[in-house]
């Protein structure tokens, strides 16, 4: 079994900066990608970045330029550095890991949560 567990969310004045961990331990075979995205009250999940085994990085238009993924293979940990907030990043953010738990199984799985609030 995985288990994905964030940390470093919180209440941060609009221009400021938070960093958001995910680390994921148990039953990892392979780690494909690792992500993070975000839901707002009333909104869908969507995705705000994605780094792949291989390096390669994806944010979201609205994220571009303030927000930075990165990984710690050795850890199975993947950050998210949050600057220059705005009030509309307030939301819930979420860990993702894609990859297999065994040789033979897929694992898509997400984290509980951690809740970012950027106030004006």
């Amino acid at each position: 079994q995985v288990q994905l567990v964030e940390s470093g969310g919180g209440l941060v004045q609009a221009g400021g900066s938070l960093r958001l961990s995910c680390v994921a331990s148990g039953s990892i075979f392979s780690i494909a990608a690792m992500g993070w995205y975000r839901q707002a009250p009333g909104k869908l999940r969507d995705l705000v970045a994605a780094i792949t085994s291989g390096g390669r990085t994806n944010y979201a238009d609205a994220v571009k330029g303030r927000f930075t993924i990165s990984r710690d293979y050795a850890k199975n940990t993947v950050y998210l550095q949050l600057n220059s907030l705005k009030p509309e990043d307030t939301a819930v953010y979420y860990c993702n890991v894609k990859g297999r738990s065994t040789w033979y199984q897929e694992y898509d799985g997400w984290g509980q949560g951690t809740q970012v609030t950027v106030s004006s």
